[in-house]
């Protein structure tokens, strides 16, 4: 710092507050303006407080195939209404959910077409229909969802599949079979059809209740079997080692007697002479 500015220290910070206040009044007249009770006002901004972020900004999310051809040719989304007048009651009622306006499900009678079959329950028909639509629904907005993440759809039951394989057509062939009332019993098979890998066959378990002395005497013998503590013996199995044994020792002796036969013919006389004395005895 200057020597002048050590001396006259006040008249320096009277200075530096008057320029400092000067500027701020000059930009707070920067802002817009209006005019209240004949006194001009200037519009302040909203208080704004950074706080740092717990976790990163979320990703902008892929848009569905829906999205992407409506933004091709052009449409437009349009809220509709959540009541709509319904013809038969002559009133409004909500678009979905209970008390629906136009529920086909009250009717109790519908025509049949004219190409339809007679007897077919167009009840059942129409039921069949809406189950179709809202799986095929959860379909596709699983496919959405697999594909903004790009990963499969999960394999819930039988999916459809572009390129089918095998194993998905012979098992998708097992249920066919089975999806009727006698659960595949008068089902005929295909020429030169194989046996399927998807039977489901389940274990047979024994009752748990059944012939009591079946059940006495197989506890009797586990009991026996824990209770005895000498093994049982194997006679096979016993004359298998003993003879290994044997044949074993057989071949040692034979290998001592080949590593000492040239150096012992001293040895050899004098047991001949030995056994000649013992015959005369």
């Amino acid at each position: 710092m200057d020597e002048s500015l050590i001396k006259n220290r006040e008249d320096y910070l009277k200075d530096l507050s008057r320029d400092n206040t000067q500027i701020l009044i000059n930009r707070i007249w920067q802002l817009p303006t209006h005019r209240e009770d004949e006194v001009v006002v200037a519009e302040l901004p909203d208080v704004k407080t950074p706080i740092p972020r717990e976790k990163p900004v979320p990703k902008k999310r892929k848009a569905t195939k829906w999205e992407e051809y409506a933004r091709m040719k052009g449409i437009n989304k349009k809220k509709k209404g959540r009541m709509v007048y319904d013809e038969q009651s002559k009133e409004y009622k909500p678009r979905w959910g209970y008390k629906r306006a136009n529920d086909d499900t009250k009717d109790w009678l519908i025509e049949v077409p004219q190409n339809a079959d007679p007897f077919e329950d167009q009840f059942e028909k129409r039921k069949k229909k809406k189950q179709e639509r809202t799986s095929k629904n959860e379909l596709q907005r699983l496919r959405n969802i697999a594909r903004s993440q790009k990963t499969k759809v999960p394999g819930v039951g039988l999916t459809p599949t572009i390129a089918p394989s095998k194993d998905h057509l012979g098992k998708a062939l097992a249920i066919a079979k089975k999806s009727t009332a006698s659960i595949g019993k008068f089902t005929e098979s295909l020429p030169k059809e194989k046996p399927s890998k998807f039977t489901g066959k389940k274990r047979k378990f024994e009752p748990n209740y059944g012939d009591v002395k079946k059940e006495n005497t197989k506890q009797l013998d586990i009991l026996n079997n824990v209770l005895n503590k000498t093994p049982i013996l194997d006679i096979t199995q016993a004359v298998n080692t003993h003879v290994k044994d044997e044949d074993r020792t057989r071949s040692k002796r034979q290998k001592t007697d080949k590593k000492g036969g040239k150096g012992s013919k001293g040895n050899k006389n004098n047991s001949k002479a030995k056994r000649g004395k013992r015959n005369k005895r």
